[in-house]
């Protein structure tokens, strides 16, 4: 492991880039070789509390500005992300491992919240009564909170900031955001893009850091609110101990998400589906179907039959490859715990129908690769079942009947997305309205709705009031004020000193 070759990141605090001070570093992987190929400074309390409070004088400047003016620096950045979408891609890749194809998608997900964003002059219109009594008018407007923050996964470096501070920014809000420190590259070039595009200084601010930092960020009063997206275990922690300290918090956790497979499937259709929503990105993100519940004996043999082919011809290998159709895990962490819970799998009697242990990709063995795996006759008390993987390791769970699968679907702790394939109607009608998840596609592996709605899942997959962007992203960003008002005159007079149904007040 050469780190003569490394460089150290930095920190972006009202405009600019500003060195580590606290002395401690993490590293970061290519994960494809398994070398550390960079180090990220990991801010200390103060640091984190200087850009906490770059951010708070920022703020009354900014929420000052003309949404119209804001929303066209939303378009500028827009254009710039377009313009840098190699350069974004690149970051991305090489520090998480997804292919470029991959990367290239997410980073437009992420686009499309901007997008959405650039729309906030019609978005924070309030609501007009006029002559709610004799004289007296009454509006609601939506005003921006303050200093707000974000705490960001490794899997989507640019898209799921991408989900928070353009929404937060453009609602008037200023922004500090801590990404993970294993691919903080590309949120580092997003704050950068954001100034070319005319954001004024301190207006978005990101600090690289570990726990310390967010606990400054969870404590602080001058932070308002706290977006996260996340593991539930940290999660959790993250919505307790912010709203202890008086924040609003949404905190959008972890998942276990359920394909239904009927009898009348299309099982091509299926397959192509499967093969997407398991293995793409590694398995690594909060979508990923990572089981299959087949309804029936018949339904289960003919799938397999269909996707064992598929999954053995998959091509792994490093994003440089553009052949490659999945690359590695982040680091070499991830790596052994999903390597972990194959042999879990195994010992718990599920049969490893494709294992991915082991997996050797010429001219990158030291790379943090796990081949896609297959556990079939899986059951519900499994490990491989209940916990979220984060890895591409897909579970069959065999099913009786529709009933059967549609309550372990419902009786699981986690409620984020799942999917039911049919060509009936009723059956998608009836599954769409009794699933007790947050996000349900028919005939669509990966429900991930568009930024003009809102992403949110249910149970332990989501800890607060509001889902992430959308119309939700608005109101979380903004606090309802409602005025009431009543100009003198000399045509009236007289104090009144109760209030009268359908009269004044």
């Amino acid at each position: 492991m050469n780190r003569a070759m490394t460089t150290t990141l930095h920190h972006y605090v009202g405009g600019r880039k500003v060195p580590g001070e606290s002395g401690r570093a993490g590293d970061i992987y290519n994960p494809a070789t398994g070398q550390v190929i960079r180090q990220v400074p990991l801010a200390s309390q103060a640091e984190v509390e200087a850009a906490i409070a770059t951010a708070q004088e920022a703020f009354p400047g900014w929420a000052a500005v003309p949404a119209g003016r804001r929303a066209q620096i939303m378009f500028n950045f827009r254009d710039l992300i377009r313009k840098n979408m190699d350069r974004l891609a690149e970051s991305v890749s090489s520090e998480h491992g997804k292919t470029l194809d991959d990367a290239k998608g997410s980073i437009t997900r992420g686009l499309e919240v901007v997008e959405f964003a650039c729309g906030i002059s019609q978005l924070l219109k309030g609501e007009y009564s006029e002559s709610v009594a004799s004289g007296v008018d009454s509006w609601s407007m939506r005003q921006p909170l303050g200093v707000c923050a974000g705490i960001t996964p490794f899997n989507f470096p640019a898209m799921v900031p991408m989900w928070m501070f353009p929404m937060a920014i453009a609602c008037g809000n200023t922004f500090v955001l801590k990404p993970s420190e294993k691919d903080p590259s590309c949120p580092l070039l997003l704050a950068e893009l954001m100034t070319e595009a005319g954001l004024p200084d301190g207006v978005l601010n990101v600090v690289n850091g570990d726990k310390e930092a967010v606990d400054t960020l969870l404590t602080d009063p001058r932070v308002q609110a706290i977006s996260f997206v996340g593991s539930t275990k940290i999660g959790e922690y993250i919505y307790h101990t912010g709203t202890q300290h008086n924040k609003r918090v949404q905190a959008l956790c972890g998942a276990k998400n359920h394909m239904l497979v009927m009898p009348d499937a299309d099982m091509d259709q299926v397959v192509d589906a499967v093969m997407g929503a398991a293995y793409g990105s590694a398995g690594e993100r909060c979508m990923a179907i990572s089981v299959v519940v087949t309804v029936g004996e018949d339904t289960a043999d003919q799938m397999m039959e269909k996707l064992l082919p598929r999954v053995e011809a998959l091509k792994v290998g490093p994003y440089t490859d553009l052949g490659s159709e999945m690359g590695p895990v982040v680091t070499p962490e991830a790596r052994d715990r999903v390597n972990g819970y194959i042999d879990k799998g195994v010992e718990e009697g599920a049969t490893l129908v494709r294992d991915g242990r082991g997996i050797q990709v010429a001219g990158h063995e030291h790379g943090c690769f796990v081949g896609a795996t297959i556990f079939d006759n899986v059951r519900t008390d499994m490990s491989i079942y209940t916990d979220e993987i984060f890895g591409p390791v897909l579970s069959v769970v065999r099913a009786d009947s529709y009933e059967d699968a549609v309550g372990m679907i419902n009786d699981h702790e986690y409620g984020n997305g799942t999917a039911i394939f049919t060509r009936d109607g009723d059956a998608a009608r009836d599954f769409s309205h009794r699933i007790q998840i947050g996000m349900v596609g028919v005939n669509v592996p990966i429900p991930v709705p568009l930024a003009f709605h809102s992403f949110g899942g249910w149970k332990r997959s989501l800890f607060g009031d509001h889902a992430i962007h959308g119309p939700e992203g608005v109101r979380f960003y903004t606090k309802l004020k409602t005025i009431t008002e009543r100009w003198p005159s000399g045509i009236r007079s007289g104090a009144v000193f109760n209030f009268r149904a359908g009269g004044e007040h």
